[in-house]
């Protein structure tokens, strides 16, 4: 049975905190240019003194600005969106000198700390066992399809390969997705995938190449471009299974961002980068347990963005659950900084990964 890690907050009767100054602020002056020595966020929990009380940045990201609004709330603002007149918090330290205070430590049970200081294999390899990762993973997916808001980051690995791409759909149709975030080409493979049971010319289950194949993914583009949408190409050619063929029946929304590269691109890619960047922000702050799979740089982008925790409704503060499976040890090590807590890798193929995992869910 999964169990939320409890959240503790700080014991704010503490001298530190009690003798701690107010937080500070100063007005922006020049739209999208924060003051001076305005304070930068990062992804665990903050706490700012205001008019003597603690108070918690309910919504954060990485490298961002803190407006204290006229209401007394605490948003956490990407400097380009700072508007004349925001009152930004200022200071550079975070152990409460100057009002602020950061909770690194929150979701950790000090009676579990490891007292032995040397130990083995601490980092993330081919060498590293997962299966208590996997173990772990298919208790937080369970619950987070009743609780919580799973957030899938994909390549276009998944749509190269005929039982990832059935994988995947069944994980969207059984619930366990409620967001995908993704660049054209994996929306254009998987649409490759359904029209033509090819990626990039190539069979997706025998990896033959089919002549003139290279044709296929364009032609794909060009259709869904002639029926404007993603959707109305799945109605128009009887789209019948696929990754994104399940998200439009699921009602699964989906943000495509584009690179330089793209070709076409298909209509619902954005080619504006803040664009993008705010619409996958958007869909972030719903998130619960993201899963980035194979896609460095949305990997990163998607990680600078997602907090380490969550304020519910109710108050309640929780974990937010980020894992990183890439082939490349690199990558998910890019990410492995952020806390055992917040950030787990998995070094392998994606395409192992979805088997694995929709196995263990016992939805294939």
């Amino acid at each position: 049975m999964f169990h939320l890690p409890k959240y503790r907050e700080p014991d704010f009767t503490q001298d530190i905190f009690v003798n701690a100054p107010d937080a500070v602020w100063e007005k922006v002056s020049i739209q999208g240019v924060a003051p001076e020595n305005y304070h930068s966020t990062s992804m665990y929990p903050e706490y700012f003194k205001i008019n003597g009380q603690w108070k918690l940045a309910k919504e954060s990201r990485m490298d961002s600005s803190v407006v204290l609004g006229e209401d007394g709330e605490l948003r956490v603002v990407e400097n380009r969106n700072l508007q004349i007149g925001d009152r930004v918090i200022l200071g550079r330290t975070e152990n409460a000198e100057e009002g602020i205070y950061l909770h690194s430590r929150g979701f950790e049970n000090p009676e579990e700390e490891e007292g032995d200081q040397f130990v083995f294999r601490q980092g993330r390899s081919r060498e590293t066992s997962y299966a208590r990762d996997y173990d772990h993973l298919f208790e937080l997916l369970k619950y987070e399809r009743d609780h919580g808001n799973i957030l899938w980051v994909m390549g276009p690995a998944f749509s190269f390969d005929a039982d990832a791409r059935r994988a995947m759909q069944a994980m969207v149709e059984n619930g366990y997705v409620d967001g995908l975030m993704a660049g054209n080409a994996l929306a254009t493979h998987d649409l490759e995938g359904a029209m033509f049971h090819t990626a990039l010319g190539q069979d997706i289950y025998t990896q033959r190449s089919h002549p003139n194949g290279h044709y296929n993914h364009l032609d794909v583009i060009n259709r869904v471009r002639k029926s404007g949408s993603i959707p109305q190409f799945i109605e128009d050619y009887k789209i019948d299974n696929g990754i994104m063929y399940s998200c439009v029946k699921e009602n699964v929304p989906f943000v495509l961002t584009s690179s330089i590269r793209d070709d076409g691109p298909l209509p619902e890619v954005i080619g504006d980068a803040y664009e993008g960047q705010t619409a996958m922000r958007n869909m972030v702050k719903k998130a619960t347990t993201v899963v980035c799979l194979a896609t460095m740089l949305h990997t990163i982008a998607t990680g600078n963005m997602t907090p380490s925790y969550r304020v519910l409704e109710d108050g309640t503060v929780r974990p937010v659950f980020l894992y990183t499976v890439d082939a490349d040890e690199f990558v998910v090590n890019k990410l492995l900084d952020r806390g055992s807590l917040a950030a787990t890798t998995i070094v392998t193929n994606v395409q192992d990964f979805i088997m694995i995992v929709a196995k263990g869910l016992n939805i294939v």
